[in-house]
């Protein structure tokens, strides 16, 4: 009789699924301070450029911080209670931003108890004083991002263990590229519901409509998580496709106990830990960069509001050319499929390849002048590359260190994205408002004014990836998996 072949499940794909969802919430919590400022907040408290500029870099340091001890948390307590209770603390935070104007409003004026209604008609008393106002909320929406940053911080780590735990190696790169294009999905909604909610009910509604999803999901991850071998719905053939790699194989019939975990000071002995490092400081903020000022940007360069319809069409589109990003995490898997290459080698073939094509970025303020479709599309084509590149370098720690490492690898690399990250909003904030102060004063290349602040943050973003990947490929030039 023939042998009857068990058909695998496929539950790994529910868990991306999952974590898909879990990083869209991420990015649209993040996305409606930068849609919601320009139009909304600052006319509100008289903020300016430096204000937004030091608001998003706060939230950049605390999150680089925060990632210090989030993998290592992760870790620690595990993926399935961790992860909700990262969730569930970034929820909050996002929330909180919300109550910032009744807050500073009740502070000054002594009321125990302002609406947000309230607050925004404070503005309209001429005994208001501004200034106090506008230098409370500041401070208290920093506050409110320090929250948000530190549960954000646990998302990265246990989406990379939770990858690592439910794919093998060749496979870890497009799985990553799925839940990753949830912050591509996220900001491409982000700018269709948010500026309309801010509009009809207030951008108060906003922060607290969108921080609520976050709870459902942590609700739906708490029911749905297990780990492979400790859940009815991965059967044998799926167990033994996800741990196919024989030297993973022994630590998934131990699951329970994956070992020692490794001190951040132990990890941070290996040459490995600091190529990750490296390129994770030289490219995340890049991204960062682009999802916190291009509303801004179409603004200051079109005039296109963030409620405009044109606006909400070209930051739409944008984010729906990022979506390529998952061509761009299968690559690897079709490098050792196709020509043998080994995981680590095909990763840094295709990293290399998108460090090359962010080159683009050069042509787009000139395109940009031609029409803001073209601006868009560069753009987009920039996310699109960030994204595979991303994809790629969070599964690099997959392939060089031990499972039981990971998720403190991925926060210590969260932390040096974090530093790049806060140093590149700094300096745009910085730029733009001494750009705006000086006017044609201020050139670069043949741009003034703002536009040439503009000019010179494309152009280090530009070559940040190749910096980076020379960097990474001279401390780690082949694969070499870190033994303890």
């Amino acid at each position: 009789m023939p042998i009857k072949t068990i058909k695998s499940t496929n539950y790994r794909w529910v868990v991306c699924s999952m974590l898909f969802a879990a990083t869209m919430i991420n990015y649209m919590d993040r996305q409606v301070l930068s849609l919601t400022w320009k139009d909304f907040i600052a006319p509100q408290f008289a903020w300016d450029d430096s204000d937004y500029g030091a608001i998003t870099a706060t939230f950049s340091i605390a999150y680089a911080v925060c990632m210090l001890f989030a993998g290592k948390f992760i870790d620690w307590l595990g993926v399935k209670r961790g992860y909700a209770w990262a969730v569930a603390i970034w929820s909050l935070g996002a929330m909180m931003h919300a109550f910032c104007g009744a807050w500073a409003c009740g502070i000054i004026t002594g009321e125990w108890f302002v609406s947000f209604d309230g607050a925004r008609e404070a503005l309209h008393d001429t005994t208001a004083p501004l200034l106090p106002i506008t230098t409370l909320t500041v401070y208290m929406f920093m506050g409110c991002r320090f929250v948000m940053a530190l549960g954000q911080a646990g998302n990265f780590p246990a989406a990379i263990k939770t990858t690592v735990g439910y794919f093998p190696k060749k496979d870890r790169a497009f799985a990553t590229a799925i839940f990753n294009n949830g912050a591509s999905v996220g900001a491409l909604f982000a700018p269709l519901f948010i500026p309309t909610l801010a509009s009809h009910f207030g951008w108060e509604m906003a922060f607290f409509v969108i921080g609520a999803l976050g709870y459902v999901w942590m609700l739906i991850w708490l029911i749905l998580y297990n780990k492979p071998a400790k859940t009815k719905r991965v059967n044998n053939a799926e167990f033994g496709y996800i741990y196919q790699d024989e030297d993973e194989a022994q630590v998934a019939k131990k699951e329970i106990d994956e070992g020692p975990k490794m001190t951040i000071r132990k990890c941070l002995t290996f040459r490995q830990t600091w190529a990750f490092l490296f390129g994770k400081f030289m490219t995340d903020g890049v991204w960062w960069f682009f999802l916190f000022w291009t509303p801004a940007y179409l603004s200051d360069r079109y005039g296109y509001s963030s409620d405009s319809t044109m606006s909400m069409a070209l930051i739409f589109v944008l984010y729906l050319i990022t979506i390529l990003s998952i061509v761009g995490g299968y690559l690897p898997t079709f490098f050792v499929e196709r020509y043998g290459n080994e995981p680590y080698s095909a990763r840094m073939k295709a990293m290399f390849y998108f460090a090359c094509l962010q080159l683009v970025g050069f042509m787009a303020q000139p395109l940009g002048d031609m029409s803001p479709w073209l601006l868009v599309l560069v753009i987009g084509v920039l996310g699109a590359s960030h994204q595979s590149w991303s994809a790629n370098i969070y599964s690099m720690v997959g392939d060089l260190f031990p499972r039981r490492a990971v998720a403190t690898v991925t926060g210590l690399g969260g932390c040096a994205g974090g530093v790049g990250s806060y140093l590149i909003l700094m300096l745009s904030g910085f730029l733009l408002s001494y750009a705006e102060k000086n006017g044609e004063v201020f050139t670069f290349m043949s741009y003034s004014g703002k536009q040439a602040a503009y000019m010179i943050i494309f152009s280090i973003c530009s070559v940040a990836y190749l910096v980076g990947w020379i960097v990474m490929k001279l401390l780690v030039p082949k694969e070499l998996k870190v033994k303890v």
